[in-house]
Order: structure tokens, then sequence, then C-alpha cells
């Protein structure tokens, strides 16, 4: 089960980075930070992306930037590879590498632009929105590491959003915050802008049905969309299309089983394991 998920963090076509070179270049994110132990598990990782997509997906703007130049739709396994091991390569791979893909990244969405259903224009790299997508993402993370994984503390989850800052500075965002404190209050800021859709019972729709882990982990795969359902905060969580859709009686005290097993399932070859070798190499 777990070395299912964990294919997930294997290098899709064209994004086969090398993390275990140049010895001992540093990664954005710090070595042995909180973000090194939350990105290893796989379990959390899969739970944390969906919760950060549902709240990027009740943000107009980036709903329809993601929504109309994204393949969600057409190939959600693939879409799903390529942005976690992107986030592998921001939070492990070494400083230049993760550079030169962010700076590639940036140039991509530069062409991304267009108008909500409401006629608002909208532009992906618009920093608004870019401090918007990062904070989700972190925050996703975190939260589904702290509550299926290993408990986190108010520092330790502060901890990650400022680890977080070099990245995203470089992705643009510049006023992304620094704590869980100013998540919190970006949370409040934007709640009035955050508003359902039919296209959050459809992505939810694809992330349970898709192929996405193998056939026997399937029934495991729609156990971690209704996790990700559950840490979604408010007012998105009160949304009519996640009503029903978050865990059911004893499902949590599982989810937490599996978080548990995959922080003791050792990661030969990927990118946590290759990015501590890399580190220990200048020792």
């Amino acid at each position: 089960m777990i070395a299912g998920i964990r294919e997930l963090m294997r290098p899709p076509p064209g994004l086969d980075f090398d993390f275990e070179h140049p010895a001992g270049e540093p990664a954005l994110a710090p070595a042995g930070g909180v973000s090194w132990r939350v990105f290893a598990n796989p379990v959390s990782l899969f739970i944390g992306g969906v919760a950060a997509v549902l709240l990027e997906l009740a943000e107009p703007s980036v709903r329809s930037g993601v929504w109309d130049h994204s393949s969600f739709r057409r190939d959600p396994s693939m879409r799903l590879r390529r942005t976690g091991y992107a986030a592998m390569v921001t939070v492990y791979g070494p400083r230049s590498t993760a550079e030169t893909m962010i700076a590639r990244v940036v140039r991509m969405h530069e062409k991304v632009h267009g108008e909500t259903p409401s006629g608002r224009p909208y532009h992906a790299n618009d920093p608004e929105l870019l401090d918007w997508v990062q904070a989700t993402a972190v925050f996703g993370f975190c939260e589904a590491y702290s509550r299926f994984a290993r408990s986190l503390s108010a520092e330790e989850k502060s901890a990650a959003f400022a680890e977080g800052q070099a990245a995203a500075r470089l992705y643009g965002a510049a006023h992304a915050p620094t704590s869980w404190q100013e998540w919190e209050h970006l949370l409040g800021a934007m709640a009035p802008r955050l508003e359902g859709s039919p296209i959050l019972t459809e992505f939810l729709d694809i992330m349970a049905g898709a192929a996405i882990l193998p056939t026997a982990a399937r029934p495991l795969q729609r156990l971690f969309v209704r996790a990700a359902v559950e840490i979604t905060p408010e007012p998105v969580r009160s949304l009519p299309q996640l009503q029903r859709r978050g865990l059911r009686r004893g499902e949590a005290a599982l989810v937490k089983a599996l978080g548990a097993l995959a922080e003791r399932v050792p990661l030969p070859g990927m990118p946590p394991s290759l990015a501590a070798r890399r580190m220990k190499a200048l020792a």
C-alpha cells in the first residue's frame, strides 16, 4: 500500500532531477527542517495536496486559471505527479536546480490569463493570487501531516511557512504568510471571496475515481480524498460541494495509522533520502 503511494514521488517524464548532486549544495528549504519531515510522508503529501487544491479552487480567479489551463480533467494522475514532484524539487533539490525549475514555471504562468465566468480578468502571475496558492500549499501539507502523521506545534507550523519563503519569492509570492498566525489572517481576509462551484465537485470526483494509485489501493485513494475534505478549513469546509464528503465514523483512526506507518517506511532512492545523502557528502 505505502509502496503504491510512494510511486507518486517518482519522477514523471521530463522531471528527472538529480537530488544527490552537487555534493553539499543546500536546498531552498533548510535540511532537516519541518518541511523536510512533512514532505517525506507520502500519505500526508497526498492528503495535503488535495486539501490545498480545494482551497485554491474556492477562489474564483485561481479556479479559472487552474481549470481552464491545466490537464486535471484530461490526465489527473500525471498532473498530480508533476505538481508533487515539482514540490519535491522545491523542498529537497539543490538550490540551483530549484531556481531553474521555478523560473521555467514562472515563464509558463506568464502566458496563463483570461477572465472568470463573472468577467473578472486574471493572470497566473498576479502576486495576490500567488500569495494564496503558496499559503494554501503550506497549510495543506502541514495540516495533513499534523493531523494524520505526527502532531506539529504552532511553532513548527510557523517554521514551515518561514521555510517556504525562499521559494515563494522566486515564484513571485512576495507577501506569502511567514507564520501560522499570518496564514490565519490571510484566510480571514480571503474568506469573502471564497465560494462554491460545480468544479469543486468535479475535482473531488476526479481525485476519488481516477487511476492515481494502483487498483488495489483505490479504496485508500478515496479515503485520502475524504481526509483532505476533513481538514479543509472554514469557510470552504461548509460549502455545499464538500458536505458529507469528509471522513466517516472511525476512518480518522485508520488514516492516522497509515500516516504513522508511512513515517516508519524507508524511502531509498526517493528525493528525501537522496537529498540527505547530498548534504551528508559535505561532512
